[in-house]
């Protein structure tokens, strides 16, 4: 694919990362050339909107999206998954997001960081609204909400997994 093409089908989507853009050929400075024209918001470090494309996400979870998508490698796990799954009762005061044990990723406001040294196991994508979010099965999500939350929050989480419709596989849980 040429350059010019990878730079037009990179126009036509809602969310820019830089390094995109960089493989696409676009130097950083025209980045910030569009952002000043208003063809781009910069969202964080290295994600931009384009403000030409909408952003058809559901706003309880645009945030979570922008969130996951500005950290390098980023997985939503913990409550956050459960919330995207339905299958909790717990409102997240912060976005969860596993990455790997070695990824250095800067402090960020209303973002909890999970380090994982198996991060790849359970992590998969879910579809919103064409938006494709990394997040980690039901199966690892219910199993880490043992470890990492209330007994209370992973019996409940597990008992409403069963009574909807992503039920999870028993073999996986033992």
């Amino acid at each position: 694919m040429s350059a010019k093409a990878k730079k037009e089908l990179l126009f036509k989507q809602p969310l820019i990362k830089a390094s995109e853009a960089r493989e696409a050929g676009i130097h950083p400075a025209m980045l910030s050339y569009y952002q000043k024209r208003g063809l781009l918001e910069r969202v964080e470090r290295g994600l931009y909107r384009n403000t030409q494309v909408p952003l058809k996400m559901d706003f309880a979870w645009e945030e979570l999206y922008l969130a996951v998508l500005g950290i390098p490698n980023g997985v939503v796990a913990g409550v956050s998954a459960l919330a995207l799954y339905n299958i909790t009762e717990e409102i997240p005061r912060f976005h969860w997001i596993a990455v790997s044990h070695e990824t250095s990723v800067a402090k960020r406001p209303m973002v909890k960081i999970l380090r994982y040294r198996n991060y790849e196991l359970g992590k998969t994508f879910i579809e919103k609204n064409g938006l494709k979010i990394p997040i980690y099965d039901i199966e690892r999500v219910i199993i880490d909400s043992f470890r990492l939350l209330s007994t209370e929050v992973a019996i409940k989480a597990l008992k409403m997994a069963f009574s909807s419709k992503h039920k999870p596989n028993i073999r996986k849980l033992g």
